[in-house]
């Protein structure tokens, strides 16, 4: 697993697609960023929903390529039949989008230090914002690396998991639209309930479990979709 962790790290700043990730995404937030230092509200937590929401057109494209350019390639086979175990392979694809991801949202550390200098102080609703929003990123990614086992298209990949991430970020405003059973439905897949209870502060241990489910099911769902392309294949 760390062999394929520390390969796709590479590959990741081994070409520009990092570096533009991590600049895009560090933009939008400084921009959405500004009218807070302005204001000199002192709350960096409404900056980090707009970062949740950012993160559905980031993490498409993180994680496009994790799994559809081995397919296109033709090195999926080499891989699948190598001895390290599909649920290693994947994990470590997954590990590695995430690592990304982490550097990225280090990163964004510089902005409520910047309101810290500026009189702001430190909450535990700051706390809690980002914890919830590192068990987003996993959540949001467990998706996009789903969507790349689907197809060797990543332009399809990138579609996939939007449109997916988009249904879950909406989820939660249908589900007050909606009545009955589909109402349910709605509020168990939305994401952003729950991260609106990190971003007041609120700690609990069922919203962390939640997320993590989350992102299990989906890295389960990408291994047997994986499993079934390879013993399709014989």
């Amino acid at each position: 697993m760390s062999a394929i962790f520390w390969k796709e790290v590479k590959s990741y700043f081994y070409s520009p697609m990092a570096y533009i990730l991590i600049g895009l995404f560090l933009l939008l937030t400084a921009i959405f960023f500004y009218p807070t230092l302005i204001y000199a509200s002192g709350d960096f937590n409404s900056s980090l929903s707009t970062m949740g929401f950012i993160l559905l057109f980031i993490i498409p494209i993180l994680t496009m390529r994790i799994l559809a350019e081995d397919r296109k390639n033709g090195t999926e086979v080499l891989l699948i039949t190598s001895p390290v175990s599909i649920m290693a392979m994947v994990v470590g694809k997954f590990l590695a989008s995430y690592f990304v991801f982490i550097i990225m949202t280090a990163l964004t550390f510089v902005f409520p230090a910047v309101l810290l200098a500026f009189g702001g102080t430190f909450t535990m609703e700051l706390v809690g914002g980002y914890i919830g929003f590192l068990l987003l990123g996993a959540t949001f990614i467990s998706i996009g690396v789903f969507a790349s086992a689907l197809t060797e298209n990543q332009v399809v990949a990138v579609v996939i998991s939007f449109v997916t991430l988009l249904i879950m970020w909406l989820a939660g405003s249908l589900s007050s639209i909606v009545g009955g059973f589909a109402a349910k439905a709605l509020g168990w897949i939305s994401l952003m309930t729950r991260y609106d209870d990190f971003n007041k502060g609120i700690l609990g241990l069922s919203p962390v479990v939640y997320y993590l489910s989350f992102a299990a099911v989906f890295l389960f769902l990408t291994i047997r979709v994986i499993e079934k392309r390879r013993w399709s294949q014989g």
